[in-house]
């Protein structure tokens, strides 16, 4: 099954707008036009042949794509953009400009695991996988980094999947995994527990009522790994601020061993989600009153 997705061409590496990146052949087309797009399509993807106007180049290196479709759902539109910068943050802190590309890109299903975000990297024996990871924060950036594309290593917590496989295939692949690992189910669970990691239940695995990304009352949170400080009420003594910090914190750290820790994040205004849809909408809305307006007028002016 061949997938398309669409992403931004900023992505850091020498790919511009108009080319087309195959995974996980790693090879690039360059420069193609929406003039091109049917028969390029029909002639390499479809029945697999050359395409005459231009010839594949290889590509190397690893590419992160990060689902931000904030139209399909808002969850991806929260999630989406604060992974990327995390993401441009640490390849750049770590020295892999070059090396690692990210890009925003369309929907690509599984909109409830947001952020949702797709590797293709060479695995330990050099072969080019691709894998799709769900209910990624942004503190879960560096261990993917490190631990995905630096060592070829799966990072099982956050794991939804390895693109290309069927379900069958899906189940095989983590038995391998865990039998090469030389873990029972319940040890290799364990081991790539966020706890393990050092990422204190920032992929909120298990998903707590929906994932790092939930509806809240008509807003969003996205889920992170640190906990607000607790507030200090200056109105009281400190010794009594201090008991009731310990008892809060009590309760929360109990309830961060079933959930994760979460932060909720700056819900976006309603003009930085608003997309080409939302404006044909209304403008279909204005439209239609203006109509009827014009209609009742007409209506009341003959009688």
């Amino acid at each position: 099954m061949t997938k398309l997705t669409i992403c931004e061409g900023g992505d850091g590496t020498e790919s511009s707008l108009g080319d087309v990146l195959i995974f996980p052949d790693m090879i690039r087309y360059r420069e193609l036009t929406h003039l091109d797009v049917d028969n390029f399509v029909e002639e390499v993807l479809v029945k697999d042949t050359e395409w005459l106007p231009g010839s594949p180049e290889a590509i190397k290196g690893s590419f992160v794509f990060v689902c931000c479709h904030g139209s399909r759902d808002k969850r991806c539109g929260v999630c989406g953009p604060a992974l990327i910068t995390r993401f441009k943050e640490e390849i750049e802190g770590q020295g892999l400009d070059g090396q690692v590309a990210v890009s925003a890109c369309s929907h690509v299903g599984g909109h409830k695991y947001a952020g949702n975000v797709i590797i293709f990297s060479p695995d330990a024996k050099g072969e080019v996988t691709g894998h799709w990871y769900g209910y990624v924060a942004p503190d879960d950036v560096p261990v993917l980094l490190r631990q995905h594309i630096g060592q070829g290593e799966i990072v099982g917590h956050l794991w939804r999947g390895q693109l290309g496989l069927s379900e069958e295939q899906q189940k095989k692949a983590l038995e391998l995994r865990h039998a090469t690992n030389g873990l029972t189910e319940e040890e290799s669970s364990a081991k790539e527990s966020p706890e393990a990691n050092g990422t204190n239940g920032a992929a909120c695995n298990p998903a707590p009522a929906g994932g790092c990304c939930q509806g809240n009352g008509g807003g969003l949170t996205c889920c992170q790994s640190d906990v607000p400080e607790a507030k200090q009420d200056k109105n009281i003594p400190a010794e009594q601020n201090h008991k009731s910090s310990t008892t809060e914190s009590d309760k929360e750290n109990g309830a961060a061993s079933k959930k994760g820790r979460m932060k909720i994040c700056r819900t976006p205004t309603w003009f930085e989600t608003w997309d080409r849809s939302d404006t044909y909408t209304t403008l279909a809305v204005v439209a239609s009153a203006a109509t009827v307006f014009a209609a009742f007028r007409c209506y009341k002016a003959m009688n």
